[in-house]
């Protein structure tokens, strides 16, 4: 792996859970279950992506299938940059959604891409809440989900760069 890649973790999701699994916090990712599944893959391979309008080239965050800006459907994957300021933060002491329990306390923020106008909320691993300070740099982490379904999923993290803590 390149210096460049990101960063990866894999966490658990419990095999059994007493809630549907509606309630998993992370989405199905296949073609069959999300029109945006072009953006898992991309992940999946370590490419954080979005989606830009071919009509009007309003860039967007999360993807899209049809613009917000000019309501075209005619979009396409752009990448994006793995690397960040954080722009706010704070943390989660109390409950958490279900897999992320054992996890509290954590830090989640608000990112800040470097060299586009995307703003995106994220967990923040590798950090305390005191360790960190709004406009601290931070880099791209994918997290491979496991459980409790057959399917591969993937988010996305970010963390701290080595000269921010």
């Amino acid at each position: 792996m390149s210096d460049d890649a990101p960063d990866r973790e894999t966490v658990h999701v419990p095999e059994s859970i007493e809630f549907p699994r509606l309630l998993d916090f992370y989405d199905l990712q296949s073609p069959q279950e999300t029109r945006i599944h072009e953006f898992y893959d991309r992940l999946a391979d370590g490419s954080l992506s979005t989606t830009e309008c071919d009509d009007c080239g309003a860039l967007h965050f999360p993807p899209r299938v049809v613009c917000p800006e000019c309501t075209g459907e005619h979009l396409s994957y752009t990448s994006l940059p793995h690397e960040g300021t954080l722009f706010a933060f704070s943390v989660v002491r109390g409950s958490a959604p279900i897999g992320m329990a054992e996890d509290v306390p954590f830090v989640v923020g608000i990112v800040d891409l470097d060299g586009v106008d995307v703003r995106l909320s994220a967990r923040i691993d590798g950090a305390e809440y005191d360790d960190l300070s709004i406009g601290d740099p931070v880099r791209l982490k994918i997290v491979d989900v496991v459980g409790p379904t057959e399917e591969d999923r993937v988010f996305y993290r970010f963390e701290p760069t080595e000269t921010s803590v």
